[in-house]
């Protein structure tokens, strides 16, 4: 008898699955499922959080790369803006020798200045080139105009040459323009 007393206290502790239970595991099943879907979003929010900083770190690498790639070049901007001023020196000592100096130190104060500029160019310095060509405010500054054969607005004159660093305007050339012909 005490078997049967305790099957029977048994099957009242365990209900079977029936109309009692039954409403309540689904209830509970959609609380699951509602979780899961809950779950599922903010996966997916945290997903496209972490896509969107992982571009943003590969954009901050990118940018951080072209900067220093442009500090190594053009860090020493302002060092090569000093030294041209000692290249139109050079210029202009040579421009005003007086007649009658040795001809042997005028060969080396040119040879001097072509090193010079040479040395200049393979850091990346170039001359702007301002003969006869249609006046250009990104690289020319004008300083006058002046009566030439020349059409109207071109350069008549290179009053100081002009140079870029890597294609980036170091100092703009200074020009006389053409008034056109004037008769």
């Amino acid at each position: 008898m005490n078997e049967q007393n305790d099957i029977h206290l048994q099957n009242s502790e365990n209900p079977t699955p029936g109309t009692h239970e039954g409403a309540e595991g689904n209830s509970e099943i959609q609380k699951l499922q509602k979780q899961i879907q809950d779950l599922e979003v903010q996966v997916k929010e945290k997903e496209g959080k972490y896509l969107y900083l992982y571009a943003e770190f590969e954009n901050f690498k990118k940018r951080s790369i072209k900067e220093r790639s442009d500090l190594i070049k053009f860090g020493w901007e302002s060092v090569a803006r000093d030294l041209l001023q000692t290249a139109d020196n050079l210029d202009r000592a040579i421009a005003h020798v007086p007649a009658g100096t040795d001809q042997n130190f005028m060969n080396g104060l040119t040879m001097i200045l072509n090193e010079f500029r040479s040395s200049l160019q393979k850091q990346g310095v170039e001359v702007i080139e301002t003969s006869a060509k249609p006046f250009d405010p990104n690289f020319h500054e004008a300083v006058g105009q002046m009566p030439s054969e020349l059409p109207e607005g071109s350069v008549a004159q290179e009053h100081t040459r002009g140079y870029t660093l890597y294609g980036r305007l170091l100092r703009p050339a200074r020009v006389v323009l053409s008034s056109g012909n004037t008769k």
